[in-house]
């Protein structure tokens, strides 16, 4: 009996490996097969000079509620006029909210759908007190050591600067596009885009605008941040997750802290936070994860490729392993994180009312209802009261990843950067992308950018910088995809 158990195992796994192998085997290359193109002539120093004197001006989002920096904008607008006459005595020009910048390409055939291009022109502030953390100021523009240096490098000045570059050069050509390129900028992505892009998709809205596709910001050309990719991955985000920000409040009754009760609002409110950050939301990769991973799992060594070829078999080993790191733990489950926290005023008082704000970034295929009720399980408490914030944002649709569309910005990609593996990904944070899904079924997101693990604290962070070799690829990136967009559906 204990024989035929044992010879009964042996074949089970036998039978298992050879399914494993098989799979394995069949897990091929899904990257496209294209030549190398140089692009556009680009002037280095003087592109570099354009994005330095743009980082310059500061058009800063300081909150939802703050006022929006009206001169810096519009000083930002004379630069784009003087800078890109050529775009500007050919394209249309809408300003939009007081801010906001919309252009119009108008293509050669009526009867195609128009693709949007979009960056934003609004930056994070500076810390205060971080302004001596740079190592050159951030609001300098300074160009050293290879790199521009400041707020809006990365995000996102750097792209509304390629775009337009490309566009001057592409007119300067003599060339028209097969069909309309809509350029939207706007002001306010950053506390969320409610008075910008919001305002220039419902004016698309109006007008029956229905577009081919829509790219925006996203991730970019990471090097070492996969695990067991040894190649740079370019990652073309095809769905974004979601937004919410809950407030956590605890109120009592106060008085002495010489004789606190068992439990204060403080404690009450740290031991509801401990309880979130112990009990994280579920794992799993699926959806554009799991898209993710058919892209890059066959360009990885055999036992990698083993694991993501046989994820009906090793998906605990898998996610396990992207687990351990913030970045790619944030592609396999929805995200909470307590951002700001409050209370008391006296430090022999006990306070009447703690508060918390957690931010929840959502995977597709949950809800803001779905996470704010785990969130109560969770906690458990009713002492805990729990309010969402304005501005809460469902997780986007999944954009097809294999459309003609995004075949169009995945040939592009390997045409400019020969050496990276593409991709299609979720995007973790938010973008302008979420305000225009109603003009079309394909929304992407991805940025030019080279990134290395190192790199990823400098967003919305101390030392924000772009290669000037970088940059000039950014701008012959967009300028191969407006060419490109004659291939979608040949």
């Amino acid at each position: 009996m204990i024989r035929r158990l044992i010879w009964g195992i042996l074949g089970l796994a036998a039978i298992l490996a050879s399914v494993a192998l098989i799979r394995t085997a069949l897990f091929t290359s899904r990257q496209m097969p294209v030549e190398a193109v140089r692009g556009v002539t680009i002037d280095k120093g003087k592109i570099a000079d354009h994005l330095a004197k743009a980082i310059q001006l500061r058009t800063i989002s300081h909150g939802p509620v703050s006022p929006v920096e009206e001169e810096a904008f519009k000083n930002l607008h004379r630069f784009f006029a003087r800078s890109y006459p050529k775009v500007h005595s050919t394209l249309k020009r809408e300003t939009v909210s007081g801010s906001s910048l919309l252009y119009t390409w108008e293509g050669a055939d009526p009867n195609l759908k128009p693709i949007l291009l979009m960056a934003h022109m609004d930056v994070v502030p500076v810390a205060a007190g971080t302004e001596g953390d740079w190592t050159h100021p951030p609001f300098s523009g300074e160009i050293a050591d290879g790199f521009i240096w400041g707020r809006g490098a990365m995000d996102d000045k750097v792209g509304v600067m390629s775009i337009l570059e490309a566009v001057e050069i592409l007119i300067a050509e003599g060339f028209r596009p097969s069909r309309t390129v809509y350029l939207a900028f706007g002001h306010d992505e950053e506390v969320g885009g409610f008075k910008g892009a919001a305002k220039i998709a419902a004016l698309l809205r109006a007008r029956g605008v229905e577009l081919e596709f829509t790219l925006d910001e996203g991730f970019a050309i990471t090097e070492g941040i996969l695990p067991g990719v040894v190649a740079p991955v370019a990652m073309i985000g095809v769905a974004e997750k979601g937004y919410l920000s809950l407030e956590l409040t605890v109120e009592s009754p106060g008085g002495h802290s010489s004789m606190p009760p068992k439990h204060t609002a403080v404690g009450a409110l740290s031991t509801a936070i401990h309880r979130l950050e112990r009990n994280p939301f579920p794992a799993g990769i699926k959806g554009a994860t799991r898209q993710l991973f058919e892209f890059v799992g066959p360009e990885m060594p055999f036992s990698k490729k083993m694991v993501f070829a046989n994820l009906w078999l090793f998906s605990w080993l898998a996610e396990r392993r992207l687990a351990a790191s913030p970045s790619t733990n944030a592609l396999i489950r929805t995200t909470l994180a307590a951002t700001m926290v409050g209370g008391g005023d006296k430090e022999n008082k006990l306070p009447t009312k703690a508060w918390a704000i957690v931010n929840v970034r959502i995977m597709p295929g949950e809800s803001i209802d779905s996470v704010t009720e785990y969130v109560q399980r969770t906690i458990n408490n009713p002492k805990v009261e729990i309010r969402p914030l304005e501005h809460a944002v469902e997780p986007s649709p999944v954009s097809d990843a294999g459309s003609a569309s995004f075949k169009v910005i995945q040939r592009t990609i390997h045409e400019i950067f020969p050496d990276v593996v593409v991709a299609p990904s979720l995007t973790v944070g938010g973008t302008d992308s979420k305000h225009y899904v109603s003009l079309s079924d394909a929304a992407y997101r991805f940025m030019p950018l080279r990134l290395k693990r190192t790199d990823l604290h400098r967003y919305h962070g101390t030392n924000e910088r772009v290669a000037v070799d970088n940059l000039a690829e950014a701008v012959r990136f967009y300028a191969r995809l407006i060419r490109n967009i004659d291939y979608i559906h040949k």
